[in-house]
């Protein structure tokens, strides 16, 4: 679950974040260390606004039946990540089940050249998330 910080700070990989984990505005701009503070009602907007951006590539990337669970991990995964070929093809080549869980728990784990418990759980959060009924 992503923290709601209403002052920009830098993530994890030192990228200037707002809100609910937003880099980014609507219409492109990056998020800066001396953008104003915003409210919960603000970060919500923002989130919401560029939520269609990663739903959009996972229905490009995707070519089977997700379910609504499956969908959402990816979204989330995708959100955080930008998303994955490799993921997306393990995926549409109906891939067994450890394997993209082993996938999802070994991946975009790291940030700055080290392994973050906060990325780990994220991740399997993800995993959690896709394999659930």
């Amino acid at each position: 679950m992503t923290v709601f910080s209403t002052k920009p700070y830098l993530d994890s990989a030192g990228i200037p974040t707002i809100g609910y984990g937003n880099t980014y505005y609507p219409g492109g701009k990056k998020v800066t260390m001396k953008d104003a503070s915003i409210n919960k009602e603000k970060g919500a907007e923002l989130f919401v606004s560029v939520l269609p951006t990663y739903e959009k590539i996972v229905t490009n990337k995707i070519k089977i039946t997700l379910t609504q669970n499956q969908f959402d991990a990816l979204v989330s995964h995708t959100y955080n990540t930008g998303g994955s070929d490799t993921l997306f093809s393990l995926i549409n080549k109906k891939a067994n089940s450890d394997t993209i869980k082993d996938w999802f728990n070994s991946r975009y784990i790291t940030a700055g050249g080290k392994t973050l418990n906060g990325l780990i759980r994220r991740r399997k959060s993800e995993a959690d998330l896709y394999f659930s009924k």
